[in-house]
């Protein structure tokens, strides 16, 4: 049985105490996981903490902090293969993207070494003739970076690049579900040559690891990816520290179709929005939203596609779905699909659990026209079922897209130009897709707003984010200060 071991000031350790991780393809055990309790924490915040001072990265120019993040990207691609069969054996996701995507992860951290020592300051033309005025930008100071185990070589690269690139220290929290890629992301790290402490890694539960690290008094930033039920409890820890959050949460991401849209393009782009990583992703479209003058002819081919997906074991390439991930994202999916089903849902295909060994769920397709209160278009799944509303004219479609307390993502399909920008006006979501679903930057800023969070991970933006603004005021003038009590 593997073993996996934190990372904490530059050394690996067992942790205070360990927990067994299952393959969610088999049920069966397959690593045990170091388990960070408060000691750890501490140690692993005292370790940034003292290394954000240190001369050896404090003083570090940002070109060199630039090379180095260089490094670790040619690391990580050099070993994403491995990085990927991993993280599709504790995760279920399906081999064919994790491989895509970690190779992908290499460019998040080439854009941020590149963005490094580009990260300026400011003149200010001051309304005083005898001063100076410029503007500094520093690194916040300690990050705390918070991940959920889908996607997370991808979600702590937005965090961890920016914040290297920025000055910034960081404690690395994985999910104590599925953590092993960021513990082996860890030794990848290791070999970069980073000064020790500037990353370190611990996963944990959350009394015991996630709270003592979000209201750590040595914590000056908080990046939180994850469900809003979370980040509410890392918000109110974060009153201890007076931290600084970016929250990047969950999604109810409209997908809409007009009646002019390519119906196969579209139809594969949904595909691919709601099934793709098996429906487990926060931008997942999961609630179609379709022109009433197109929706049987669209659904008889979207069902059609959705039966023809190939299930099977996450390690072959020739699968497209594989298990969800935990046993309580597979009971969530099938109380929800009843609950809808009550509600007077229809179900046009799948809607129950696969009878294999893991935890798989059949791509679903719920039919909510007459079940507008139905949960299934309001809850979040985190699997793979799409439910479907359809709409009449173009305002009752932008209604219906923004009938949410979510704000993440959005896809907008219709050859209609001038129709096309009313939506993108229209529509509250950090991203609108017009044409095309779930395609992703290191360029482009990622984020929401309302149940998503707040702030933006990718971009420039994002880098920003992990700094503060000094205000430094020179005078120029050698004449004796005047009137001590006036205010300048």
């Amino acid at each position: 049985m593997q073993q996996f071991q934190q990372y904490i000031g530059g050394a690996f350790s067992n942790g205070s105490a360990q927990f067994e991780s299952r393959d969610p393809a088999t049920g069966n055990v397959w690593a045990m996981m170091p388990e960070a309790r408060a000691a750890d924490v501490n140690a692993a915040v005292d370790a940034a903490h003292e290394a954000f001072f240190d001369p050896a990265w404090a003083n570090m120019t940002a070109s060199a902090r630039g090379k180095l993040l260089y490094r670790l990207a040619d690391l990580i691609a050099e070993n994403a293969q491995t990085l990927a069969h991993i993280e599709t054996r504790d995760t279920g996701k399906i081999i064919r993207e994790t491989s895509a995507q970690i190779a992908y992860v290499a460019e998040y951290y080439r854009y941020y070494a590149g963005l490094a020592d580009k990260i300026e300051g400011a003149h200010l033309p001051i309304d005083k003739p005898d001063m100076e005025v410029w503007l500094r930008r520093e690194p916040v100071g300690v990050v705390a970076a918070i991940v959920p185990w889908n996607s997370q070589l991808f979600l702590s690269a937005v965090k961890i690049g920016p914040a290297l690139a920025a000055g910034c220290t960081v404690v690395l929290k994985a999910s104590e579900e599925a953590p092993a890629p960021m513990l082996e992301f860890a030794r990848i790290f290791d070999q970069a040559g980073f000064p020790a402490g500037v990353l370190n890694v611990i996963t944990g539960f959350g009394a015991d690891c996630g709270a003592v690290l979000t209201a750590h008094p040595k914590v000056d930033h908080i990046a939180f990816t994850g469900g809003p039920d979370t980040a509410r409890h890392i918000v109110r820890n974060s009153a201890e520290n007076l931290a600084s959050t970016s929250l990047e949460l969950g999604g109810k991401s409209p997908f809409i179709v007009f009646d002019d849209a390519d119906i196969e393009s579209a139809v594969n782009a949904q595909i691919s929005g709601i099934f793709a990583a098996t429906g487990q992703s926060c931008v997942a479209g999961s609630r179609l939203i379709i022109s009433n003058k197109i929706k049987d002819t669209f659904l008889a081919r979207l069902k059609e596609k959705a039966e023809a997906v190939v299930i099977g074991s996450p390690d072959d390439m020739d699968t497209e779905i594989g298990p969800l991930c935990t046993q309580g994202q597979l009971t969530t999916a099938v109380d929800l699909v009843v609950a809808s089903e009550a509600a007077g849902a229809r179900i046009i295909t799948g809607g129950k659990a696969i009878d294999r060994d893991g935890q798989y769920f059949a791509p679903t397709i719920i039919d909510c026209t007459d079940a507008p209160d139905a949960p299934c278009l309001t809850s979040e799944f985190f699997g793979p079922v799409l439910s479907v509303v359809g709409f009449d004219t173009e305002a009752q479609a932008l209604q219906l897209a923004n009938d949410t307390a979510f704000g993440l993502a959005s896809g907008v399909f219709t050859k209609d130009l001038t129709r096309a920008h009313r939506m993108i006006r229209g529509i509250r979501a950090g991203i609108v897709w017009v044409n095309t679903y779930r395609a992703v930057s290191p360029i482009a800023p990622f984020g929401g707003h309302g149940l998503s969070g707040h702030g933006r991970e990718g971009g420039m933006q994002a880098a920003l984010d992990y700094t503060k603004i000094k205000a430094v005021w020179l005078r120029t003038s050698d004449d004796p200060i005047p009137d001590p009590f006036v205010m300048r």
